[in-house]
């Protein structure tokens, strides 16, 4: 026993060493060089699949679909009793992420809903325990991240959890789950319960929902996987200093760790920004590293009802604007409760990857562009003992076959396709840059011209 607490103590002190030795920059460094993820939300909520007793949830993303519809504890807890993903194949979705060139994933180990997508000794509501499934998910996950070489981060609801008793609760009205009766009647308890609507959400209170639930599954997150790359904290509703800082402490046992910046505002800003469906306009970047989390389609967690699907070509220029801005794109899949992708989702991957293969150099490792946001698409950068490349990802095509870029004060010292290699023909005319393009593009999404200058 001696021995194994010495060892224990040993290993502690090495980790926190560590963290104490690795900055920022050497931490951020991959996050920077990959652009590119994939956020994957998956739960019992998808068995749900945005319906409740025949009635369509009216707003919201699926994976809300207890809150805004208010299902009680036991009704929904009886719904993991259907969930038994047996289609779930941890190799496959990691080989469809590293083949639509993302080199990190995000999943959610616990939402809102407090189910755990890990077998977890702080609760039995995890997948291991309440459900036919009877296996760790997240295992199988981190073995095949491993062996692609893919990053892995996990998403954990650190203070809302309408399951485990004591978590907190952002309050919706009752009539955005469905037209029920017994809207005004529930909305009136919520609003004197502090948004539970089930009395065996308070049977225990916050401190101890974060100490008996919370800290151990961060905990056993952070030791049972192996490397961690991402701590993705969420909804920090009615979070107390005393509840982050214990959170925030864990972070020891991986001290490479990047975190976002939800786990309490705003005391505790993390790495990164998180701004969600949206990309940032240039005015309102101050130089933080930042990532926009975005849908395929118009939900986090699957919807039968959901057919807003993002066009390839949105996808694909989401990400090229998002690059030229400096920041990352963390893109959502939402399972099926059979552990299998949407089909649409998995084209979409296939097509993004596609163009990735071919155009991945103008997206990975870039900066931020100093062409900012021209009419016929973006720019991206990389300085290197040559000169600075700039990556032109153009959009729409010149019909006169005249690519002008504006206001450049650089010495040209050539431009090609990165599709082909063709050498292009340039024409500096004061600032404007003028070049020759071939009639068609190499790509009707977007095309890419490399061109090297000395700045």
């Amino acid at each position: 026993m001696k021995k194994i607490l010495l060892s224990l103590a040993c290993t502690a002190m090495v980790l926190t060493i560590s963290a104490q030795t690795l900055s920022k920059d050497e931490r951020m460094q991959w996050w920077r060089e990959a652009r590119f993820g994939m956020f994957i939300h998956w739960g019992v909520y998808a068995q749900f699949a945005g319906v409740y007793n025949g009635h369509e949830q009216l707003k919201g993303g699926a994976e809300w679909i207890m809150n805004r519809s208010k299902i009680p504890v036991a009704e929904y807890q009886a719904m993991a009793k259907e969930f038994n993903p047996v289609k779930y194949d941890a190799d496959a979705w990691v080989r469809m992420a590293r083949d639509a060139g993302m080199k990190y994933i995000v999943i959610t180990s616990k939402h809102h809903d407090g189910f755990a997508m890990f077998k977890s000794a702080a609760s039995k509501w995890n997948i291991a325990d309440a459900t036919p499934y009877g296996k760790d998910i997240l295992k199988p996950l981190a073995a095949a991240c491993k062996k692609y070489g893919i990053k892995l981060g996990f998403y954990y609801s650190q203070a809302q959890d309408w399951n485990n008793p004591g978590g907190t609760v952002i309050r919706k009205a009752a009539s955005e789950g469905w037209a029920n009766p017994d809207s005004a009647k529930i909305d009136a308890y919520t609003k004197e319960h502090n948004g539970h609507w089930d009395p065996a959400q308070e049977t225990r209170s916050f401190d101890a929902y974060i100490n008996e639930v919370a800290v151990p599954q961060v905990k056993e997150l952070l030791t049972n996987y192996g490397e961690i790359a991402v701590l993705w904290w969420d909804t920090p509703s009615d979070m107390t200093n005393d509840a982050a800082l214990k959170l925030q402490a864990l972070l020891q046992l991986q001290p490479q760790i990047i975190t976002n910046d939800r786990l309490k505002k705003p005391d505790f800003p993390g790495d990164t920004k998180t701004p969600e469906q949206k990309i940032p306009k240039l005015s309102d970047l101050d130089g933080t590293d930042w990532e926009t989390c975005m849908t395929m389609n118009g939900t986090w967690g699957y919807r039968t009802s959901d057919n807003k699907w993002k066009s390839t070509e949105t996808l694909i220029h989401n990400l090229c604007d998002i690059a030229s801005k400096g920041g990352n794109y963390l893109l959502n899949v939402g399972p099926k409760p059979d552990g299998s992708f949407p089909e649409q989702s998995v084209q979409a991957l296939k097509e993004i990857g596609d163009w990735m293969k071919v155009n991945g150099e103008a997206i990975y490792a870039t900066k931020a562009g100093t062409i900012e946001q021209p009419a016929w698409g973006r720019c991206t950068q990389k300085n290197t003992k040559a000169g600075t490349i700039w990556y032109l990802s153009v959009f729409n095509w010149p019909a006169d076959g005249k690519l002008v870029v504006p206001g450049v004060k650089a010495t040209i010292i050539a431009a090609k396709l990165l599709a082909d290699g063709s050498v292009l023909k340039t024409v500096l005319t004061g600032t404007n840059l003028v070049i020759n393009l071939p009639q068609q593009a190499p790509d009707k999404i977007a095309s890419v011209i490399k061109v090297l200058v000395k700045e």
